[in-house]
């Protein structure tokens, strides 16, 4: 992954396009601390403590026993003991996290709601991709309890659900604030949205110019490159 980073990867728990960009769109700041749910191998908070974007603390959550050790090897790969905090839990118990104290959460949740859509073969598919373990709203009650007043929860999730997400954050206090979809090419719809909602905050919702992934001819666009290059290379064929 390079900038001092090393994740671990397996068939159950990889990354995709869509980390990469969540991880770009929640933008931390050095001095914040940052929880992600859901979080898999821990892409995104990993990404986050790359020498040159490294925040003060970053904390992974996951339900699954199999993401949370490959999550210990990545830290040890990577050196990492202090800033970088794995978790098992459900996020629904957040077990051994401290509420309240947190400036940004995210989640690249399940995008399929229950019992719809072509179910997963393999059980960490399946409470990857579809809500069997938790609900949009689930996500949001946990991010609820574990920002500070202002804080933000950005997530990930197809268009078809936008509405899913924008009523079920203003239900738990989290202010839909800006949105930005991602596209293929401009001259497709998209299949990717942004949300940023923040806790307490006044209503105003700011619509982002598109992500647009290629241009015309295919090539990579100018701003997925930049993305890449900020981050480390990238898996471009999970996209």
């Amino acid at each position: 992954m390079g900038g001092g980073i090393n994740i671990c990867v397996s068939n159950a728990h990889t990354f995709g396009t869509d980390s990469f960009l969540l991880s770009y769109f929640a933008n931390p700041k050095k001095h914040e601390i940052a929880c992600d749910l859901c979080t898999g191998c821990g892409i995104i908070p990993l990404l986050w403590l790359r020498k040159e974007l490294a925040l003060k603390k970053a904390y992974a959550v996951d339900i699954q026993k199999a993401a949370y050790e490959q999550m210990l090897k990545s830290a040890e790969f990577s050196g990492l003991s202090d800033n970088f905090v794995p978790v098992h839990s459900d996020l629904k118990a957040l077990d051994g996290l401290p509420f309240g104290e947190f400036h940004l959460v995210t989640c690249n949740p399940p995008y399929k709601a229950e019992n719809t859509g072509i179910m997963s073969e393999s059980e960490s598919d399946r409470i990857a991709r579809h809500e069997t373990m938790c609900t949009i709203d689930d996500v949001c009650k946990a991010a609820k309890k574990l920002l500070r007043f202002g804080g933000r929860l950005c997530i990930c999730q197809l268009p078809e659900r936008i509405v899913d997400v924008l009523s079920v954050m203003r239900e738990n206090n989290i202010e839909p604030k800006r949105i930005r979809f991602v596209q293929n090419k401009a001259n497709t719809a998209p299949w990717l949205i942004l949300v940023e909602g923040k806790l307490g905050a006044k209503p105003f919702l700011q619509i982002d110019k598109p992500l647009i992934m290629r241009e015309e001819n295919g090539e990579m666009s100018e701003e997925l490159q930049d993305i890449y290059s900020m981050y480390g290379p990238g898996r471009e064929e999970n996209a």
